[in-house]
């Protein structure tokens, strides 16, 4: 069963100032099995909210005497719990700020949709939104319950491939978590990662990497060596354990290439005390990674006293590189950045294949996202190591060349 099929009879609610582009819009989301009504002012449409409890709320940034930025504040003071769809009629830079108010605000933002809106657009926005991560469907969940968790060992792991751009060959994987909930199913991290205190993170982290390295163990037993991307905090990154954890991991599992992965933002917020946990990984053979980069307002001198070893380019510029110039002007000055400094460039959030070469050419090394390969778990990595890479496989469609698997 599809994403649209579970979202038949799903309630959408459409904040337009233009009855036009409204109607437009309701036609299309009939079209995808979705109910939808119209609204043209803000009160309007927080009344409904709070009366219908809708799955998703489309809206535009310009309208009547209220803009966007405000009705996102009173969503999240009504506590809306659904998906949020922002029609782009502004500069793309306005959009990205009112996304990024959304989701600090802990609004559950989609990708922004450009006016006009293409049928086929919508549904891929809505294609994004996974069976399993719906708000309204999970079990609430609760600081003993996640104590219970651990004790059971209900924390699982998917991996998000990785490939090699110039081979096309699967290179490495990010380490994902999951709850394995007995009565809610597989949760996604938003819905728990909140909720943890620092001991029940650091629990977690010490967690993540046993199990990762267990499992990089066994491809390596199989014949496939890759690299291991693990997500960690500011806090996991100042805490001493960390390092003799992950060295007693890779003697006892061998010795796979650790990449630990922190955002921008919490990379920088210590300019010194950073740099001296990042070297003294280095010296340790552990690599560190700056995942989501572009999105902070980190300084580049900062960023040149770091030992790092990897760049990850934020999906938000990487997702609309053929269509908006800056994007991708951005992507271009991070790869080149990153050439010039000898370290890997990866771009996330790859969706259309057809990037892939714009890609290359700007000099990102590495790449992954849900056109590549979804997050599994464990035992698909060997299957799709085996299979014929995606990238390979789109090369071959277009006639284009990926140069030669070493």
């Amino acid at each position: 069963m599809n994403d649209l099929t579970m979202q038949v009879s799903r309630l959408a609610l459409v904040l337009e100032e233009d009855p036009d582009a409204a109607a437009t819009l309701s036609l299309q989301l009939r079209t995808l099995g979705m109910e939808s009504r119209y609204c043209r002012q803000g009160q309007h449409l927080i009344g409904e909210v709070v009366a219908r409890r809708p799955h998703l709320v489309i809206m535009a940034l310009e309208f009547g005497d209220h803009d966007g930025f405000s009705i996102l504040r009173r969503l999240a003071e009504c506590g809306y719990r659904g998906r949020l769809l922002l029609l782009s009629g502004v500069e793309r830079k306005i959009v990205r700020i009112a996304e990024r108010l959304g989701q600090a605000l802990g609004l559950a933002m989609l990708p922004s949709l450009d006016k006009p809106m293409r049928l086929a657009e919508l549904r891929q926005r809505l294609e994004g939104e996974a069976p399993d991560d719906e708000p309204d469907a999970l079990h609430p969940c609760r600081l003993d319950e996640l104590d219970r968790a651990f004790a059971r060992q209900e924390i699982t792991l998917h991996y998000q491939p990785q490939f090699e751009l110039s081979s096309g060959r699967l290179s490495g994987v990010e380490a994902l978590v999951r709850w394995a909930h007995p009565e809610a199913g597989l949760l996604m991290p938003g819905r728990f990662l909140p909720l943890l205190t620092p001991d029940q993170n650091r629990h977690l982290t010490r967690r993540v990497l046993q199990l990762a390295l267990e499992d990089a163990h066994r491809w390596r037993r199989a014949g496939l060596a890759l690299s291991l991307s693990v997500n960690v905090t500011a806090d996991d990154l100042m805490c001493p354990e960390l390092l003799s954890l992950v060295s007693e991991g890779r003697r006892a599992f061998g010795e796979t290439p650790v990449v630990l992965e922190i955002t921008e933002t919490a990379a920088m917020e210590d300019e010194l005390l950073g740099s001296e946990v990042a070297a003294r990984l280095h010296l340790s053979g552990l690599e560190v990674s700056v995942d989501d980069f572009g999105v902070g307002f980190s300084s580049l001198a900062r960023l040149q006293l770091l030992p790092i070893s990897e760049l990850k380019v934020d999906r938000s510029f990487v997702s609309r590189l053929l269509e908006d110039p800056q994007d991708a002007a951005i992507v271009e000055a991070v790869a080149l950045l990153g050439r010039r400094l000898g370290i890997r460039v990866v771009a996330e959030g790859i969706e259309d294949l057809a990037c892939l070469p714009t890609l290359e050419r700007f000099g990102c090394t590495h790449v992954q996202g849900f056109g590549l390969g979804r997050p599994m778990p464990a035992a698909d990595i060997l299957a799709l190591a085996d299979a014929q890479s995606p990238i390979r496989a789109s090369s071959a469609a277009s006639g284009a060349s990926t140069g030669s698997t070493p």
